[in-house]
């Protein structure tokens, strides 16, 4: 009797016990922040303040970023820094930035720039000057086959960047480019199915020129992508953040049946071009209302970018990579430099603006909380 005593007694604490590690795991579930579930299609371009920075600060960006609960983010690789020499890569870089993208559970959208705005190009030096033809297709095919080979990450690729600049000054290259692009689509959707290959076309610059008929004479690849900034000719943010939100909606005209992404939205605060925090915050939502009652038409929506520079580092990126060509006039340019390096949804000084926890509010949006 005594035994079977002990034995209830015993069986008793057990229970009370596990009663007791079931009410603190609850508890500690509670109070511990949930990790945001990662969406794909939501992405945000990951920028440091600095223009050097190490990769200390640059695992601490991609860990803020990451935290808001994106999935994507773009990566930037030219032609010329990654085969400097015919048939030698230069991976390094390239590595150590699809490593993090990794290593943060963030799809890749590449951006590699046949055409760049205005440039043809840039190419290596070995390449001497690349012609639209058979030739630089086949070159254009063995080094994306090779760079979609090294980092599966990758799952869109944009061929040719805000290719309408270049074209409203060689229009006689359309058809050129339309035979070049479908050319370099075909093969390498055959080695890359699941891969999706488009061009992106810079929305404010068709407003301003008055070019939509571009985008239906190169309806190719998989989707359409399309920059946006709200300024006009010079530059100049000229739109209230609902003026803006109606300019989007021509997006889907233009598309006609294919997918479209925004891969490059922004809205700089810099108070010289008529830029500031508020505005920004709610095109921040402006954005992500038109982004979820059209998300069936989405491939993709990328917040370009993280951190604000400093101006002058804008500026000394854009003389690099315009090379010899103007921007027409210096005010175009120093607007532009104002423009990029006031996009950040922080601070250089690593302050968050009120359009970051916007931001951070519309990437979590539930419509069932």
């Amino acid at each position: 009797m005594k035994a079977l005593l002990n034995k209830k007694i015993l069986s008793g604490a057990i229970a009370s016990g596990v009663i007791v590690v079931i009410i603190i795991a609850v508890v500690l579930l509670q109070i511990q922040p949930s990790i945001p579930q990662k969406d794909e299609k939501l992405g945000l371009y990951v920028m440091v303040p600095t223009e050097t920075p190490t990769l200390s600060d640059l695992k601490d960006a991609y860990a803020e970023a990451a935290s808001t609960g994106i999935g994507r983010n773009n990566v930037y690789l030219f032609w010329s820094t990654i085969e400097p020499q015919k048939g030698e890569y230069t991976w390094k870089i390239s590595d150590a930035i699809m490593s993090l993208n990794k290593q943060n559970d963030l799809k890749v959208t590449l951006y590699f720039s046949i055409i760049n705005n205005r440039v043809f190009g840039p190419f290596p030096d070995w390449m001497g000057t690349p012609q639209l033809d058979e030739n630089l297709q086949d070159k254009t095919v063995k080094i994306l086959d090779d760079i979609l080979s090294r980092y599966d990450i990758i799952d869109h690729v944009i061929i040719g960047g805000e290719i309408d600049a270049y074209f409203r000054e060689h229009e006689d290259d359309i058809s050129k480019y339309e035979e070049f692009f479908s050319g370099v689509y075909t093969k390498l959707k055959e080695k890359h199915p699941d891969v999706k290959f488009g061009n992106s076309f810079s929305l404010h610059g068709i407003i301003n020129n008055s070019q939509e008929d571009l985008v239906a004479k190169l309806n190719q690849g998989d989707f359409i992508a399309f920059s946006y900034l709200p300024v006009n000719k010079l530059n100049e943010i000229d739109k209230t953040p609902q003026e803006a939100g109606k300019d989007l909606e021509k997006i889907l005209e233009l598309a006609g049946d294919k997918k479209i992404a925004l891969m490059e939205i922004s809205w700089s605060t810099a108070d010289t071009i008529g830029g500031n925090q508020d505005s920004q915050a709610e095109f921040v939502k402006t954005v992500y209302n038109f982004y979820r009652e059209n998300e069936s038409h989405f491939e993709f929506l990328t917040w370009f970018r993280q951190y604000d520079r400093p101006v002058e580092v804008c500026m000394k990126g854009l003389n690099t990579s315009v090379g010899e060509i103007s921007f027409g006039n210096e005010i175009v340019l120093q607007n532009t430099a104002e423009y990029l390096c006031g996009t950040g949804l922080i601070d250089v000084n690593k302050h968050p603006k009120p359009a970051w926890t916007e931001f951070t509010k519309q990437v979590q949006f539930n419509p069932n909380s």
